[in-house]
């Protein structure tokens, strides 16, 4: 490395890796990569098979959601050594919608450095080419995983006027764009972003429902790494003139009626007793 480029000592260096093509890794990852004394990554063969690729043989010490606390220790450790450390995860830029977050929390709390090297984002490649309004947008990651959770997220940005971006799996993506489209209406303009910088990279847009006949007319179609791009409402109306009777039927197919009136008082300012007592009546005519 140059002397401009020369890594300092106790810091982290969050890499941001590849999200499919090996050839968008940035040269000062390379650089990085090739220079730390330790690299702390999410899968050790997943990081593995990278640094084979660029003849790179390094420690790894594995950082996951379910040991990131525990291992903590050991950076700090390792950074109060003077040596240097570097942060992957499996794929695109560290902590969005991978671990990370307690450790750099952790590190900036004790005074240690936390230096970025930027590079690929599934959520900004996907933005780029989806031909969405990008001038404001809000990343809501993995929607949660019961059915009911995700009708609870998806029911609170109807609203949203910036556009929305999640991620999604091979294993959801038909269940979640059939809920995208009960809850934000079936004219409302999308795109998704299949297997992104990969061979078989695809997009998809129209609305949701033509989405859904895309992928639905190849099952090869519906395997892959998902990005779901949602146009924002553009015309969103007063809270007092949604549906709630709508709302609440939709809410009540997955939740009890007091989390439903909870989450309807929020979007309305509305008393919660008085919709709780609607969410009965509406119950009890089911």
């Amino acid at each position: 490395m140059t002397s401009a480029s020369r890594l300092q000592a106790g810091t982290l260096y969050i890499v941001a890796t590849p999200i499919g093509n090996l050839a968008d890794l940035t040269e000062r990852a390379k650089q990085v990569l090739n220079s730390v004394d330790v690299i702390a990554c999410e899968d050790t063969r997943h990081t593995q098979k990278l640094l084979q690729h660029l003849g790179v043989r390094k420690p790894l010490l594995s950082v996951h959601d379910h040991n990131e606390r525990e291992r903590t220790e050991q950076v700090i450790h390792h950074l109060r050594q003077g040596q240097t450390m570097a942060l992957v995860s499996d794929a695109g830029t560290p902590l969005i919608s991978d671990p990370g977050f307690p450790l750099v929390q952790a590190l900036r709390a004790e005074g240690l450095t936390v230096s970025p090297v930027p590079g690929v984002s599934a959520i900004i490649t996907a933005l780029s080419a989806a031909g969405l309004p990008t001038d404001r947008f809000t990343f809501e990651g993995f929607l949660p995983h019961k059915a009911g959770g995700r009708r609870e997220k998806l029911a609170a940005l109807i609203q949203e006027p910036r556009t929305l971006v999640f991620y999604e799996s091979k294993h959801r993506i038909l269940e979640t764009l059939q809920l995208m489209t009960e809850a934000f209406g079936s004219e409302r303009k999308a795109c998704v972003a299949r297997e992104l910088t990969k061979t078989f990279e695809s997009f998809y847009s129209g609305t949701l429902p033509d989405i859904i006949t895309q992928l639905q007319a190849d099952e090869d179609q519906q395997k892959g790494e998902f990005v779901v791009m949602v146009t924002g409402n553009s015309d969103p109306a007063p809270a007092s003139e949604v549906d709630m009777d709508k709302l609440f039927k939709r809410l009540l197919e997955e939740l009890p009626p007091k989390k439903a009136a909870a989450i309807v008082a929020d979007l309305t300012g509305d008393n919660k007793k008085a919709l709780y007592q609607k969410a009965l009546e509406i119950q009890g005519k089911a």
